[in-house]
């Protein structure tokens, strides 16, 4: 599992719309990545990612943003309901194949219940392109350890 000093996988991520690439080892010096397990979903619509809109220390977060094991149209519909005017500046990318959650160990046994294995719920604060803290839920979907207030204060 990714560990505190590991630098962010070059995995190319997806914003948008697919063909739209992110790499976050490129695009993120200093901010958060949100790890969820599902767009969409009560705990992840209702109090995990709402808990970063809405915080008022977002803006000094640095780039902020929330991956899921989604496709791109997914995350960008899902952000314009927890968002609508980005006013908070965090951006939703996908993970469609889950391969930048793989890389970083944080992906979870959830077909089953998702339909495929996705993420492990988490905040990583990232620091010149290395892990500076990371908080991952212990039952990979609680908001225990991950929400704004235990990142951001």
């Amino acid at each position: 599992m990714v560990k505190v000093g590991d630098s962010i996988p070059s995995i190319p991520l997806v914003e948008k719309e697919p063909g739209n690439n992110v790499d976050l080892s490129k695009e993120l010096g200093s901010g958060i990545i949100i790890g969820v397990p599902a767009a969409f979903s009560p705990t992840c619509s209702d109090s995990h990612v709402p808990s970063f809109v809405a915080h008022p220390k977002i803006k000094d977060a640095g780039k902020v943003f929330v991956v899921s094991v989604n496709d791109a149209f997914v995350m960008n519909a899902w952000g314009k309901t927890l968002d609508a005017d980005n006013a908070s500046g965090i951006r939703f990318l996908g993970d469609p194949s889950g391969a930048f959650t793989r890389a970083l160990g944080l992906e979870f046994h959830a077909a089953p219940l998702l339909g495929t294995n996705r993420s492990k719920r988490y905040a990583m604060v990232v620091e010149n392109g290395r892990v500076k803290s990371i908080n991952v839920e212990p039952d990979n979907v609680g908001i225990a350890v991950s929400t704004a207030d235990k990142i951001l204060g």
